[in-house]
């Protein structure tokens, strides 16, 4: 039964009249999860903003029809619309520290919720129906959780404080906006299954915006594949994934790491389209291998391959038919005989009175890549800033070739700085925004080798090209970038300063998947060329498999397992490590 109709959907933007989404059509069932899938730009949060009749600012939706539950949403008045949100449809954000508000104990949230849509005759009422939800995610429902703040809760626990006050007016329909990004694999895994009892249990129609398929390939009962603001190929999840029919999705599968096995990851060459940018014919045909001349003329209609299966390429029942090639990559490179080039011996680090790493030690060998793995809070961050000296309170020995490093990174010697670069989670963080990337790039070429003007251009320009950047970056401030470009930037910065060392701190954990993988190449390709030692700190055990030559896991900042990647992952000897794998999405659900 159709709880949602999406009809001819359209959003522009109100000044040049570019389309944003365009020609979207599709239904939602009840107790089915639906999963929005492509990169950043394709027009994902643009939808699944839409189905509360909401525009980003700069658009507007200019045609097209959404029904929910018999009600319209566009067009609706702003008075209308206050009472379909949340009672009808409601949202869960990608972030949902940002979402909670940080002056408000938790109960006091989920009840305003309730208060807003008149559910409760009373305070006593509402407070019981508070512990409910809390009970229905999964989460604590005495008084010492409900009097908490949003900053006293795991990630996780903030995620599913947010899906409490979505479903806290029973809505029929339900979208969430990349739910679990940033969360740990463990923490990601408990999300999910309570999303699919909710979705069981309420008979709710679920929207869920995401760029991993592994993720979509476990949850969704049907997929859309976005890219260019159109919907390319859609049908049942076991369709899409068997017989991908479109060439973006197909190359999507390429790049999506698989814990299952250790896979060349493929990026998708170029970049999408802007909607100034969108050219006439198919979207995607400046990117795809298998473009032919009938791609140049008209956007391609969609193809009906099986029931439901549809997919808008010219040659779809040619490619239906062909397996999704997924490369294997080589074995993890034996460097067991390699000399250690940085080694930690039993660190501690103190953060007041607590205690968060406990006598961790491990030895990274020269062009090795050592995987350092575990839940959010397991102390991999923690160890891996210990070694660049960014952790008050540091005990322990950390040696970089025949030196031991003092505390603090400001007591280093110029060599081991410049040897040991530090790639930042964030790249929006990471870089000063009120500098151009040439100057972000030449104050560290500045710094370590006193190189300026003409050669300095050349190393800075030099660098970009080694990370797929044109020169042009050079004069561009990063909030002209995207994600990936800035985490490009980042890994730039780093290679100007000619390091032997990287630590790559979660560097790939909110980038799309065809960026990640080819993040991913560029790293093994320095690993490769310029012997660069990684040390990878990830909670995405599929990428894992597809980088690490060895893996070390923590628990509670403690390391708990160390061995060869394969070893590790196929035949854990921990329980802690084989949560952690079993946890993890797999590309073949």
């Amino acid at each position: 039964m159709s709880v949602a109709e999406v009809t001819d959907l359209r959003v522009e933007l109100t000044g040049t009249g570019a389309y944003v989404v365009d020609g979207i059509n599709f239904s939602l069932e009840a107790g089915e999860v639906t999963a929005l899938v492509g990169e950043s730009g394709s027009g994902k949060t643009t939808i699944g903003m839409s189905m509360l009749g909401e525009a980003r600012r700069g658009a507007r939706i200019a045609s097209g029809s959404i029904r929910i539950a018999g009600e319209d949403v566009v067009p609706a008045p702003r008075e209308g619309l206050q009472g379909v949100r949340g009672r009808v449809v409601a949202y869960v954000p990608q972030d949902p520290a940002a979402a909670l508000n940080p002056a408000m104990r938790v109960g006091a949230q989920i009840s305003e919720a309730l208060a807003a849509h008149g559910i409760g005759r009373s305070k006593t009422a509402r407070a019981e129906r508070v512990r409910e939800l809390l009970t229905e995610v999964k989460l604590a429902s005495d008084d010492d959780f409900l009097a908490r703040y949003p900053h006293q809760l795991s990630g996780g626990q903030q995620q599913r404080v947010c899906m409490a006050i979505a479903i806290s007016c029973e809505p029929r329909v339900l979208v969430l906006d990349e739910p679990t990004t940033g969360l740990d694999v463990t923490t990601q895994a408990h999300v999910l299954r309570t999303l699919s009892q909710l979705v069981n249990a309420r008979g709710i129609s679920a929207l869920y915006v995401t760029h991993d398929l592994a993720v979509v390939a476990n949850l969704a009962q049907r997929v859309m594949v976005l890219y260019s603001g159109r919907v390319v190929e859609s049908g049942p999840r076991a369709a899409v994934f068997a017989h991908p029919a479109h060439p973006y999705t197909r190359r999507l599968l390429a790049a999506i790491p698989d814990v299952a096995m250790r896979r060349q990851l493929e990026s998708i060459p170029g970049h999408a389209p802007s909607p100034s940018e969108r050219l006439t014919g198919c979207s995607f045909r400046p990117r795809c291998k298998l473009s032919v001349p009938a791609c140049e003329h008209g956007v391609p209609e969609p193809v009906e391959l099986a029931r439901d299966h549809l997919s808008r390429c010219v040659r779809a029942h040619e490619l239906v038919d062909e397996p999704a090639e997924l490369a294997l990559a080589p074995p993890p490179a034996t460097t067991s005989l390699s000399p250690t080039i940085l080694a930690a011996r039993d660190v501690d680090v103190h953060f007041g009175d607590r205690q968060v790493l406990h006598s961790a030690s491990f030895e990274l060998r020269v062009g090795e890549c050592l995987a350092l793995v575990g839940e959010s809070g397991s102390g991999k961050t923690t160890l891996s800033r210990a070694v660049v000296g960014l952790t008050p309170s540091r005990t322990g020995e950390i040696r970089y070739r025949d030196h031991v490093l003092p505390s603090t990174n400001r007591n280093y010697p110029t060599a081991a700085r410049q040897a040991i670069q530090y790639i930042f989670q964030s790249p929006y963080n990471a870089l000063n925004p009120r500098r151009q990337v040439g100057a972000i790039l030449g104050a560290a070429l500045e710094h370590f080798f006193d190189v300026k003007g003409i050669e300095a251009r050349k190393r800075i320009v030099g660098a970009l090209e080694r990370v797929a950047l044109p020169a042009r970056t050079t004069g561009m401030y990063p909030a002209q970038l995207s994600g990936g470009e800035r985490q490009r930037v980042a890994i730039a910065r780093a290679l100007v300063c000619r390091p032997e060392i990287l630590l790559c701190d979660e560097i790939t954990s909110a980038l799309d998947v065809s960026v990640q993988a080819s993040i991913v190449s560029l790293l093994r390709e320095l690993q490769r060329e310029e012997h660069l030692s990684l040390l990878f700190v990830t909670h995405n055990i599929g990428l894992v498999r597809s980088i690490a030559d060895r893996v070390m896991v923590m628990n509670q900042g403690r390391v708990v397992e160390t061995g060869a990647s394969q070893d590790v992952l196929d035949a854990p000897t921990e329980e802690y490590t084989r949560t952690l794998v079993a946890d993890t999405p797999a590309l073949r659900a």
